[in-house]
């Protein structure tokens, strides 16, 4: 039997408690509304009496706690919007149904931007049901199978073609998820660490990429100064974004994993994808390996859709009216791009595919409601997350902070770039929106540290703001990013979010250090490359420590596979990934590994295993 680690160890009362917990609350924010409704029958919804207070945070703390305790994100989305409601209209039964509906969920479908980006996603999905069902995809995997060799190969991939889509995260997510998961299937990679590693690339890169839709962003906020000469100024002191790239390549260099991303590697070596019982998309493409295409059936509709997307950047932003390509990027609509480009490649696909002779013009078309199927959970969470967002705007949480930052920045002084990374982190978290929160601090550094009097300053206080806005929306389970990594590698959402959290947290510590060594130093008057170098170098020596230290004192795994089955999966052999071919692997000791019938060099057991021949890709 193949070993396999438990993540769902907890005991019934564990279990049992958690459903209490939900109904509770769930109970709680929808019985309210009725109670406040029958003492107040007939008046007119009063003013919100929390505005601009701490309670404009609750709904999405609500919703956040509930999603990481309940491992269920639909639900828990929708008590935190109603939580959000109640507390805007006082408890008024019709005030809350109002603002949850027409002021809520109707508003975010209705946002021209919104209708963008769900298009995009729709797009893309039809896009990877055709390379699937063409025999693209699994092309694509048998070429990957025999040209990368290691699991480290196929992580360096993926993170290398996140740092190439550098021009927008919501592009980047869903664009190398969808590219990199056969070959990441085939070398034995989870779908939770896919999705990591695309999270973890996708802002990181585009914050601190000159040309980006996240550079434009910022530039717009930054008022009465250059916005972009302030933007790259700022990106050596990125202390986040440099240092989560730096943390990526040292845990692939050093073929380490840790906390529950260790568990879900564990279980993908030995054939398990998920780990987890819910498995949503598992057997999604599983008819959809009978085409007879090729390795360039899936290149070039990738090819296409990259620069038809970028193209559609740059035409928003008026490059034929006679921009520049900075000015272009800096003022394009990232939604109508995307979605002009992601509709190109669209056409794009079924005329090479029709041309190619791959699919019928009616199993093309058929791609296109099963492209929405492929996107539904995701199209799901990211309106109740636009809804949830919504809800905390609407409580004034943004003026709330504001407000806090403004009161105490004078007695703060050279703390005030950690105190303002501290504030970003958190914001971006709560609301899940890193552009949300460039928005409320970026208006509060400029005025806190105006350029003509502490310049320098001006950058590191910036920096912090930035760093601290990707923290929290790389980590946040409401974010858009979030979500959207776990589409693009088609992993549970939850255990994206579980599985990420350790390996984030770390880097977070270690920036805030950075940016107190860094506020303090340039503060008492160093100069700016000065302030760097004392800050960043120590940062990434103890990133790099951290990680040494977690390897040295690592416990093997534990060797009883049936002791570690997971309640209501059978044990292995599991069913292979969607969209590859299945790997057949039989082992003797020695030189005895075969993987689909080909002999391959032997590699040893697995650390803390008794099994020869056991795969490590």
């Amino acid at each position: 039997m193949t070993p396999r680690f438990n993540l769902r160890s907890t005991p019934r009362i564990t279990s049992r408690f958690k459903r209490w917990l939900f109904a509770g609350v769930f109970l709680l924010a929808t019985v309210t509304p009725f109670a406040a409704w029958a003492a107040e029958e007939g008046a007119d919804a009063p003013e919100p009496h929390y505005y601009a207070t701490f309670a404009g945070l609750v709904g999405p703390l609500v919703a956040i706690c509930l999603a990481l305790i309940t491992k269920e994100v639909y639900s828990s989305l929708f008590v935190g919007i109603v939580v959000g409601a109640l507390l805007w209209s006082n408890f008024d039964f019709e005030g809350t149904v109002l603002h949850v509906t027409e002021d809520g969920i109707l508003s975010v479908l209705s946002d021209s931007w919104n209708v963008g980006i769900l298009v995009f996603d729709v797009a893309l999905g039809a896009i990877i049901v055709m390379m699937s069902r063409s025999g693209g995809a699994v092309a694509f995997g048998r070429w990957a199978q025999a040209h990368v060799h290691s699991r480290a190969g196929a992580q360096f991939c993926t993170m290398l073609l996140g740092v190439f889509i550098f021009v927008d995260d919501y592009f980047n997510c869903l664009t190398v998820g969808s590219v990199m998961r056969p070959l990441t299937d085939q070398r034995g990679i989870s779908r939770a660490k896919l999705a990591y590693l695309v999270d973890a690339t996708a802002a990181p890169i585009c914050i601190i990429a000159p040309i980006s839709t996240w550079a434009a962003a910022v530039s717009g906020f930054v008022e009465g100064e250059n916005g972009f000469r302030v933007f790259i100024q700022s990106i050596p002191f990125n202390f986040y974004a440099l240092l989560t790239l730096a943390f990526m390549l040292l845990l692939v260099g050093l073929n380490l994993d840790y906390g529950p991303m260790r568990r879900h590697e564990f279980n993908a070596r030995h054939g398990d994808l998920f780990t987890t019982g819910e498995r949503p998309f598992a057997g999604d493409e599983a008819d959809d390996n009978q085409g007879k295409g090729r390795v360039q059936d899936m290149l070039w509709p990738v090819v296409f859709l990259i620069a038809a997307c970028i193209f559609g950047m740059v035409y928003t932003g008026g490059i034929f009216q006679g921009a520049g390509l900075v000015d272009a990027f800096a003022d394009a609509d990232a939604s109508l791009g995307l979605m002009l480009g992601s509709v190109a490649a669209v056409i794009f696909t079924v005329a090479y595919y029709l041309a190619r002779r791959l699919l019928p013009f009616g199993k093309l078309m058929g791609c296109l409601p099963d492209g929405l199927k492929v996107m539904g959970p995701a199209i799901i969470i990211l309106t109740f997350a636009w809804t949830l967002n919504k809800m905390t705007g609407d409580l004034g949480a943004g003026q709330f902070v504001y407000n806090y930052l403004s009161e105490n920045a004078a007695s703060l002084s050279g703390f005030l770039p950690a105190v303002i990374f501290l504030v970003a982190c958190g914001l971006a978290f709560a609301t899940g929106t890193s552009w949300g929160t460039f928005g409320i601090l970026i208006p509060i550094v400029t005025a806190v540290f105006p350029y003509s009097a502490e310049p320098a300053l001006l950058y590191v206080g910036m920096s912090a703001c930035l760093a601290g806005a990707v923290f929290g929306d790389h980590v946040s389970p409401i974010s858009d990013t979030t979500i959207m990594a776990s589409a693009g590698a088609q992993s549970n959402h939850i255990n994206h979010v579980n599985t990420q959290l350790l390996y984030a947290l770390p880097v977070a510590a270690v920036s805030f250090i950075g940016f107190l060594i860094a506020g303090l130093t340039v503060h008492a008057g160093a100069a700016f490359w000065m302030g760097w170098v004392v800050s960043f170098l120590p940062a990434l020596a103890l990133v790099a420590g951290f990680l040494l230290l977690v390897k040295a004192f690592q416990k093997p795994l534990p060797e009883e596979p049936a002791a570690f089955a997971t309640p209501g999966i059978a044990p292995g052999p599991w069913p292979a990934a969607p969209g590859v071919t299945p790997v057949q692997m039989t082992a003797q000791p020695g030189p005895g590994l075969t993987v689909n019938g080909a002999p391959v060099a032997s590699e040893p057991a697995a650390p803390g295993t008794s099994q020869p021949g056991t795969w490590h890709g």
